[in-house]
């Protein structure tokens, strides 16, 4: 069994699967050392796996909040290198599966074969990049595969008649992306998760691997993690934390822990 798979493997207080609550941090803000208390906070309150943004000058993917984190990092120097040197460090304390989230610019530049030699070296377990599209994927899914490193694909509402084919090749998990648009808290969401949840299934019913579901993009109060938690196998959170972050500063430790704690009880 793979680390991430183990984050969707947690039980709840019934004896029953439960969703995995997957937490963001944008690595950098404020500072590389704050990043890993934070980090740290989440896991103590109960996330399952943590997501670690890569700071980056134009993060197509995302709302006001986490492009003012990037922002915040990158003034702050945060760097590719310092990210994986996180990595590395959190990995004397922890085995929870952590990911990266960062843009295809940055990987390219490094050079694939160079980043996800690295990527293995600090123990990093999967990799999304929002800005690669699925018909470019091999060249990078092949480097990261042979380093041991899941390349997670995304999937949007407007991905229906593509969902079979994105879902066949998927590794770790699949990101479900619960609404148009960028990244950002929403008050509500409209779409038919449910249907496009039991689309992705019915490809993946049959893999030799399970590939679970998690949904991200403007889930932030513990009443929409619930309800989302009923359908899917996770749950992905994001600006609600970075906001936290923006408010509190290098003081956001305990406030991180105190949401994520409540996030995760309801998924119990």
């Amino acid at each position: 069994m793979s680390n991430i798979a183990k984050a969707f493997e947690k039980k709840s207080s019934d004896g029953k699967n439960r969703a995995a609550f997957i937490g963001f941090v944008t690595g950098g803000d404020p500072t590389i050392e704050k990043s890993e208390e934070f980090i740290l906070e989440m896991l103590r309150a109960g996330a399952d796996l943590v997501e670690i943004g890569i700071p980056f000058s134009d993060p197509i993917a995302e709302g006001p909040v986490i492009q003012a984190a990037n922002i915040r990092a990158l003034k702050n120097g945060a760097t590719v290198e310092k990210i994986f040197g996180l990595v590395e460090s959190l990995r004397k304390k922890t085995e929870t599966p952590l990911v990266f989230l960062t843009y295809l610019n940055p990987v390219f530049h490094y050079g694939y074969e160079e980043f996800f030699t690295k990527c293995q070296s600090v123990g990093l377990d999967g990799i999304i990049i929002p800005d690669l599209p699925f018909e470019e994927q091999a060249e990078v899914r092949d480097a990261a595969s042979r380093h041991g490193v899941d390349l997670i694909s995304l999937i949007a509402p407007t991905s229906e008649e593509r969902v079979r084919e994105i879902a066949k090749t998927a590794s770790g998990f699949i990101y479900l992306v619960s609404s148009m648009g960028v990244t950002g808290v929403r008050s509500e969401i409209k779409t038919d998760l449910g249907s496009i949840i039991a689309s992705i299934k019915d490809v993946t019913k049959n893999a030799a691997v399970k590939i679970p579901v998690a949904v991200g993009f403007g889930i932030h109060t513990p009443a929409q993690a619930a309800e989302i938690g009923k359908i899917a196998d996770g749950v992905i959170v994001g600006s609600a934390i970075v906001k936290i972050v923006e408010k509190y500063g290098e003081e956001a430790g305990e406030h991180i822990y105190q949401y994520v704690k409540e996030m995760v009880g309801v998924l119990e």
